[in-house]
Protein backbone atom coordinates (compact mmCIF):
# COMPACT_ATOMS: atom_id res chain seq x y z
CA UNK A 1 0.00 0.00 0.00
CA UNK A 2 1.11 3.17 -0.94
CA UNK A 3 0.80 5.99 1.72
CA UNK A 4 -0.62 9.19 0.82
CA UNK A 5 1.39 11.46 3.12
CA UNK A 6 -0.75 14.52 2.71
CA UNK A 7 -3.42 12.83 4.86
CA UNK A 8 -1.23 12.70 7.98
CA UNK A 9 -1.25 16.87 7.60
CA UNK A 10 -3.51 18.87 9.24
CA UNK A 11 -6.11 19.22 7.88
CA UNK A 12 -6.20 23.58 7.89
CA UNK A 13 -3.14 23.10 5.85
CA UNK A 14 -4.16 20.02 3.36
CA UNK A 15 -7.25 22.07 2.51
CA UNK A 16 -5.30 25.44 1.88
CA UNK A 17 -5.20 26.94 -1.62
CA UNK A 18 -1.75 27.99 -2.42
CA UNK A 19 -0.99 31.53 -3.36
CA UNK A 20 -0.10 31.73 -6.95
CA UNK A 21 1.83 34.89 -7.46
CA UNK A 22 2.32 37.20 -10.70
CA UNK A 23 3.86 34.90 -13.68
CA UNK A 24 7.53 35.78 -13.80
CA UNK A 25 8.70 37.29 -17.40
CA UNK A 26 10.88 34.04 -17.75
CA UNK A 27 8.12 31.80 -17.52
CA UNK A 28 6.47 33.60 -20.06
CA UNK A 29 9.36 33.48 -21.99
CA UNK A 30 9.35 29.68 -21.63
CA UNK A 31 5.60 28.89 -22.25
CA UNK A 32 5.12 31.34 -25.23
CA UNK A 33 8.21 31.10 -26.85
CA UNK A 34 8.15 35.08 -26.99
CA UNK A 35 10.09 38.26 -25.81
CA UNK A 36 9.72 41.53 -25.04
CA UNK A 37 7.58 41.07 -22.29
CA UNK A 38 6.52 44.02 -19.91
CA UNK A 39 5.83 42.34 -16.21
CA UNK A 40 2.56 44.71 -14.56
CA UNK A 41 1.50 42.11 -12.58
CA UNK A 42 2.81 41.98 -8.66
CA UNK A 43 3.01 45.62 -7.85
CA UNK A 44 6.59 45.82 -8.01
CA UNK A 45 8.67 49.46 -8.75
CA UNK A 46 9.27 49.86 -12.56
CA UNK A 47 12.37 52.60 -11.27
CA UNK A 48 13.78 49.93 -9.82
CA UNK A 49 16.21 49.94 -6.49
CA UNK A 50 18.32 53.08 -5.36
CA UNK A 51 21.85 52.46 -6.91
CA UNK A 52 23.17 52.92 -3.23
CA UNK A 53 20.93 50.21 -1.96
CA UNK A 54 22.35 48.18 -5.33
CA UNK A 55 26.17 49.09 -4.22
CA UNK A 56 25.63 48.38 -0.67
CA UNK A 57 24.13 44.67 -1.39
CA UNK A 58 27.10 43.69 -3.76
CA UNK A 59 29.38 45.08 -1.01
CA UNK A 60 27.56 43.01 1.60
CA UNK A 61 28.72 39.97 -0.77
CA UNK A 62 31.87 40.18 0.60
CA UNK A 63 30.62 39.02 3.98
CA UNK A 64 28.51 36.32 2.67
CA UNK A 65 30.39 33.83 4.47
CA UNK A 66 29.34 34.91 7.39
CA UNK A 67 26.75 34.46 9.29
CA UNK A 68 23.83 38.58 9.43
CA UNK A 69 23.67 40.14 12.71
CA UNK A 70 20.04 38.25 13.91
CA UNK A 71 19.21 41.31 15.69
CA UNK A 72 19.47 43.71 12.31
CA UNK A 73 20.99 45.76 14.29
CA UNK A 74 22.19 49.09 12.08
CA UNK A 75 18.85 48.29 10.21
CA UNK A 76 16.88 49.14 13.36
CA UNK A 77 18.66 51.96 14.18
CA UNK A 78 18.90 53.77 11.02
CA UNK A 79 14.60 52.51 10.66
CA UNK A 80 14.07 54.02 14.23
CA UNK A 81 15.60 57.52 13.24
CA UNK A 82 13.91 57.62 10.09
CA UNK A 83 10.41 57.04 11.79
CA UNK A 84 11.10 58.59 15.05
CA UNK A 85 11.03 55.55 17.18
CA UNK A 86 12.43 53.38 19.56
CA UNK A 87 14.83 50.64 18.30
CA UNK A 88 12.49 47.79 20.67
CA UNK A 89 9.48 48.85 18.96
CA UNK A 90 10.81 47.19 15.83
CA UNK A 91 10.57 43.85 14.53
CA UNK A 92 12.50 42.69 11.06
CA UNK A 93 11.20 40.07 8.50
CA UNK A 94 11.93 38.25 5.68
CA UNK A 95 9.35 40.40 3.58
CA UNK A 96 5.83 41.78 5.48
CA UNK A 97 4.59 38.71 4.74
CA UNK A 98 6.98 36.84 7.12
CA UNK A 99 6.49 39.56 9.71
CA UNK A 100 2.46 39.18 9.43
CA UNK A 101 3.16 35.36 9.97
CA UNK A 102 5.13 35.61 12.93
CA UNK A 103 1.97 38.27 14.25
CA UNK A 104 -0.14 35.39 13.73
CA UNK A 105 2.27 33.11 15.47
CA UNK A 106 2.21 35.41 18.28
CA UNK A 107 -1.87 35.81 18.81
CA UNK A 108 -3.79 33.56 16.93
CA UNK A 109 -4.74 29.75 18.12
CA UNK A 110 -6.94 27.40 16.72
CA UNK A 111 -10.72 28.52 17.12
CA UNK A 112 -9.80 32.14 17.35
CA UNK A 113 -11.28 34.61 15.16
CA UNK A 114 -9.81 37.27 13.00
CA UNK A 115 -11.80 39.83 11.30
CA UNK A 116 -10.91 40.70 7.74
CA UNK A 117 -12.62 42.89 4.85
CA UNK A 118 -13.62 41.82 1.69
CA UNK A 119 -11.40 41.61 -0.76
CA UNK A 120 -8.37 41.75 1.75
CA UNK A 121 -4.69 40.48 0.62
CA UNK A 122 -4.98 36.89 -0.06
CA UNK A 123 -1.96 36.15 1.95
CA UNK A 124 -3.68 37.24 5.01
CA UNK A 125 -6.44 34.65 4.80
CA UNK A 126 -3.89 32.34 4.10
CA UNK A 127 -2.11 32.92 7.08
CA UNK A 128 -5.31 32.25 9.55
CA UNK A 129 -6.54 29.42 7.70
CA UNK A 130 -2.91 27.66 8.56
CA UNK A 131 -3.07 28.13 11.82
CA UNK A 132 -6.62 26.66 12.30
CA UNK A 133 -8.26 29.89 13.16
CA UNK A 134 -11.67 31.21 12.21
CA UNK A 135 -12.09 34.09 9.59
CA UNK A 136 -14.87 36.88 9.97
CA UNK A 137 -14.58 38.42 6.72
CA UNK A 138 -16.90 41.48 6.36
CA UNK A 139 -18.25 42.36 3.30
CA UNK A 140 -16.69 45.24 1.59
CA UNK A 141 -18.34 49.16 0.78
CA UNK A 142 -17.29 50.25 -2.73
CA UNK A 143 -14.76 47.94 -2.55
CA UNK A 144 -13.46 49.20 0.60
CA UNK A 145 -13.01 48.38 4.24
CA UNK A 146 -16.62 48.99 6.41
CA UNK A 147 -15.07 49.86 9.72
CA UNK A 148 -18.64 50.30 11.23
CA UNK A 149 -19.89 46.74 10.40
CA UNK A 150 -15.92 45.26 11.25
CA UNK A 151 -16.49 46.70 14.67
CA UNK A 152 -19.64 45.17 15.14
CA UNK A 153 -18.23 41.93 13.54
CA UNK A 154 -15.89 41.02 16.87
CA UNK A 155 -16.82 38.74 19.34
CA UNK A 156 -15.15 37.34 22.53
CA UNK A 157 -13.03 35.05 20.44
CA UNK A 158 -11.70 37.63 18.09
CA UNK A 159 -8.25 37.99 19.05
CA UNK A 160 -7.28 40.24 15.72
CA UNK A 161 -8.29 42.43 13.10
CA UNK A 162 -6.57 42.96 9.82
CA UNK A 163 -6.62 46.12 8.23
CA UNK A 164 -4.93 46.24 4.60
CA UNK A 165 -4.37 49.81 3.94
CA UNK A 166 -4.59 50.66 1.37
CA UNK A 167 -6.05 47.46 0.61
CA UNK A 168 -4.53 45.38 -2.34
CA UNK A 169 -5.70 44.85 -4.92
CA UNK A 170 -8.60 47.27 -4.89
CA UNK A 171 -6.31 50.31 -3.73
CA UNK A 172 -9.18 51.65 -1.49
CA UNK A 173 -7.90 53.08 1.76
CA UNK A 174 -9.16 53.65 5.68
CA UNK A 175 -9.19 57.57 6.56
CA UNK A 176 -7.49 58.33 9.90
CA UNK A 177 -10.69 59.36 11.47
CA UNK A 178 -11.82 55.67 10.90
CA UNK A 179 -9.23 53.95 11.99
CA UNK A 180 -9.66 56.01 15.35
CA UNK A 181 -13.17 54.70 15.40
CA UNK A 182 -12.19 51.02 14.86
CA UNK A 183 -9.41 51.69 17.84
CA UNK A 184 -11.55 53.46 20.23
CA UNK A 185 -14.51 50.93 20.08
CA UNK A 186 -12.51 47.38 20.37
CA UNK A 187 -11.19 46.41 23.11
CA UNK A 188 -7.64 46.82 24.02
CA UNK A 189 -7.50 43.02 24.14
CA UNK A 190 -7.79 43.00 20.23
CA UNK A 191 -4.63 43.23 18.01
CA UNK A 192 -5.11 45.63 15.22
CA UNK A 193 -2.58 45.22 12.31
CA UNK A 194 -2.75 47.57 9.47
CA UNK A 195 -0.67 46.37 6.76
CA UNK A 196 0.87 49.46 5.41
CA UNK A 197 3.05 47.88 2.22
CA UNK A 198 2.00 51.02 -0.29
CA UNK A 199 2.14 53.58 2.27
CA UNK A 200 4.96 55.50 1.10
CA UNK A 201 3.02 56.09 -2.20
CA UNK A 202 -0.07 58.07 -0.51
CA UNK A 203 -0.18 62.19 0.17
CA UNK A 204 -3.68 62.14 0.96
CA UNK A 205 -4.22 64.31 3.78
CA UNK A 206 -7.04 62.07 5.78
CA UNK A 207 -4.61 58.91 5.27
CA UNK A 208 -3.82 57.50 9.24
CA UNK A 209 -0.75 59.05 10.94
CA UNK A 210 -0.58 55.04 11.95
CA UNK A 211 2.83 55.43 13.81
CA UNK A 212 1.29 58.70 16.05
CA UNK A 213 -1.17 56.46 17.52
CA UNK A 214 0.85 54.32 18.41
CA UNK A 215 1.71 55.46 21.90
CA UNK A 216 -2.17 56.19 22.37
CA UNK A 217 -3.02 52.53 21.24
CA UNK A 218 -0.99 49.72 22.70
CA UNK A 219 -2.81 47.23 20.80
CA UNK A 220 -1.73 48.86 17.29
CA UNK A 221 0.81 46.98 14.85
CA UNK A 222 2.01 48.65 12.05
CA UNK A 223 3.58 46.41 9.27
CA UNK A 224 5.39 47.71 6.16
CA UNK A 225 7.89 46.60 3.30
CA UNK A 226 10.77 46.92 1.34
CA UNK A 227 9.33 45.68 -1.76
CA UNK A 228 7.30 48.28 -2.95
CA UNK A 229 8.85 51.85 -3.34
CA UNK A 230 12.10 50.90 -2.11
CA UNK A 231 12.37 48.52 -4.81
CA UNK A 232 13.88 45.53 -3.08
CA UNK A 233 11.64 43.09 -3.67
CA UNK A 234 13.65 40.07 -4.75
CA UNK A 235 15.82 40.69 -1.12
CA UNK A 236 12.43 39.97 0.67
CA UNK A 237 12.63 42.90 3.61
CA UNK A 238 10.00 43.94 6.13
CA UNK A 239 9.07 45.38 9.42
CA UNK A 240 6.81 45.83 12.13
CA UNK A 241 6.64 49.02 14.64
CA UNK A 242 4.43 48.05 17.69
CA UNK A 243 4.85 48.74 21.58
CA UNK A 244 7.79 47.02 23.12
CA UNK A 245 5.39 44.87 24.85
CA UNK A 246 4.17 43.40 21.53
CA UNK A 247 7.34 44.05 20.01
CA UNK A 248 9.37 41.80 22.73
CA UNK A 249 6.51 39.00 21.98
CA UNK A 250 7.32 39.06 17.97
CA UNK A 251 11.05 39.04 18.41
CA UNK A 252 10.26 35.50 20.62
CA UNK A 253 8.79 34.06 17.84
CA UNK A 254 11.06 35.12 15.15
CA UNK A 255 13.11 32.56 13.81
CA UNK A 256 16.89 33.71 14.38
CA UNK A 257 18.89 34.86 11.13
CA UNK A 258 15.55 35.44 9.35
CA UNK A 259 16.92 38.38 7.50
CA UNK A 260 19.92 38.41 5.27
CA UNK A 261 22.88 40.79 5.53
CA UNK A 262 22.43 41.36 2.00
CA UNK A 263 18.72 42.66 2.21
CA UNK A 264 20.06 44.47 5.31
CA UNK A 265 22.62 46.54 3.76
CA UNK A 266 20.74 47.28 1.05
CA UNK A 267 17.46 48.43 3.14
CA UNK A 268 19.67 50.89 5.15
CA UNK A 269 21.24 52.61 1.93
CA UNK A 270 17.52 52.57 0.46
CA UNK A 271 16.25 54.41 3.63
CA UNK A 272 18.75 57.17 3.32
CA UNK A 273 18.22 57.72 -0.06
CA UNK A 274 15.04 59.73 0.09
CA UNK A 275 15.52 61.24 -3.27
CA UNK A 276 15.19 58.39 -5.11
CA UNK A 277 12.01 57.29 -2.64
CA UNK A 278 10.83 60.97 -3.73
CA UNK A 279 11.15 59.53 -7.75
CA UNK A 280 9.42 56.87 -7.20
CA UNK A 281 6.27 58.51 -6.29
CA UNK A 282 6.42 61.16 -8.66
CA UNK A 283 6.95 58.54 -11.64
CA UNK A 284 3.70 56.16 -10.02
CA UNK A 285 1.58 59.32 -9.65
CA UNK A 286 2.10 60.18 -13.05
CA UNK A 287 1.91 57.03 -14.26
CA UNK A 288 -1.68 56.82 -12.21
CA UNK A 289 -3.01 59.90 -13.84
CA UNK A 290 -1.91 57.92 -17.16
CA UNK A 291 -3.41 54.79 -16.89
CA UNK A 292 -6.64 56.37 -15.52
CA UNK A 293 -6.64 59.15 -18.70
CA UNK A 294 -6.24 55.95 -20.98
CA UNK A 295 -9.30 53.78 -19.16
CA UNK A 296 -11.29 56.97 -19.20
CA UNK A 297 -10.54 56.83 -23.47
CA UNK A 298 -11.39 53.32 -23.72
CA UNK A 299 -14.45 53.70 -21.84
CA UNK A 300 -13.27 51.09 -19.54
CA UNK A 301 -14.30 51.47 -15.79
CA UNK A 302 -11.93 51.31 -12.64
CA UNK A 303 -11.65 51.45 -9.46
CA UNK A 304 -9.54 54.51 -7.93
CA UNK A 305 -6.23 53.66 -6.55
CA UNK A 306 -3.66 55.32 -4.60
CA UNK A 307 -1.19 53.03 -4.19
CA UNK A 308 1.35 51.63 -7.59
CA UNK A 309 -1.44 49.75 -9.15
CA UNK A 310 -5.23 50.16 -10.18
CA UNK A 311 -7.88 47.65 -10.57
CA UNK A 312 -10.13 47.65 -14.04
CA UNK A 313 -13.81 46.34 -14.27
CA UNK A 314 -13.52 44.65 -17.95
CA UNK A 315 -17.17 43.37 -17.44
CA UNK A 316 -16.33 40.48 -19.12
CA UNK A 317 -14.23 36.85 -18.75
CA UNK A 318 -11.25 38.76 -17.56
CA UNK A 319 -9.39 35.92 -17.65
CA UNK A 320 -10.00 35.84 -21.27
CA UNK A 321 -8.00 39.24 -21.79
CA UNK A 322 -5.65 38.36 -19.41
CA UNK A 323 -4.32 35.33 -21.65
CA UNK A 324 -4.82 37.31 -24.74
CA UNK A 325 -2.50 40.49 -23.26
CA UNK A 326 -0.23 37.42 -22.10
CA UNK A 327 0.16 36.21 -25.53
CA UNK A 328 1.23 39.63 -26.74
CA UNK A 329 3.87 39.98 -23.90
CA UNK A 330 1.82 41.83 -21.46
CA UNK A 331 1.49 40.51 -18.11
CA UNK A 332 -1.01 41.63 -15.68
CA UNK A 333 -2.67 39.98 -12.99
CA UNK A 334 -6.62 38.31 -13.25
CA UNK A 335 -8.19 38.54 -10.25
CA UNK A 336 -10.87 35.37 -9.33
CA UNK A 337 -9.07 33.90 -6.40
CA UNK A 338 -10.82 37.02 -4.77
CA UNK A 339 -14.07 36.78 -6.48
CA UNK A 340 -13.58 39.38 -9.08
CA UNK A 341 -13.94 37.48 -11.96
CA UNK A 342 -14.53 40.92 -14.58
CA UNK A 343 -11.16 42.50 -12.74
CA UNK A 344 -7.51 42.76 -13.37
CA UNK A 345 -5.23 44.48 -11.76
CA UNK A 346 -2.36 46.56 -13.36
CA UNK A 347 0.65 47.63 -11.79
CA UNK A 348 1.97 51.08 -12.44
CA UNK A 349 4.97 51.21 -14.78
CA UNK A 350 6.88 53.48 -16.29
CA UNK A 351 5.49 55.98 -18.99
CA UNK A 352 6.48 53.53 -21.75
CA UNK A 353 5.58 50.45 -20.22
CA UNK A 354 1.84 52.09 -19.07
CA UNK A 355 1.24 52.94 -23.22
CA UNK A 356 2.37 49.79 -24.01
CA UNK A 357 -0.25 47.95 -21.86
CA UNK A 358 -3.10 50.65 -23.17
CA UNK A 359 -2.51 50.31 -26.15
CA UNK A 360 -2.31 46.35 -26.51
CA UNK A 361 -5.54 46.48 -24.27
CA UNK A 362 -7.01 48.53 -26.94
CA UNK A 363 -6.44 46.00 -29.57
CA UNK A 364 -7.78 43.25 -27.72
CA UNK A 365 -10.66 44.77 -26.93
CA UNK A 366 -11.33 45.73 -30.25
CA UNK A 367 -11.40 42.38 -31.69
Amino acid sequence: MVLDYRTLANNYISDLIPYQPGKPIEEVERELGISSIIKLASNENSLGASPNAMIAAQNALLKSHIYPDGSCYELKKTLANFLNVYTNQLTIGNGSENVLEIIVNSYLSKDDEAVISQYAFLTIPLLIKRHGAHIIKVPAVDYGHDIKTMITAVTEKTRVIFIVNPNNPTGTYVTHDDLKLLLESVSKKVIVVIDEAYSEYITNQDYPKTLELLSTYPNLIVTRTFSKVYGLAALRLGYAVASPEITDILNRARLPFNVNSIAASAGIAAILDQDHVAKSVKMNHEGLDQLEDGLHNLKINFIPSVGNFITLDIQSNALDIYQQLLALGVIVRPLLAYDMPTHLRVTVGTIAENERFLETLHKVIRK
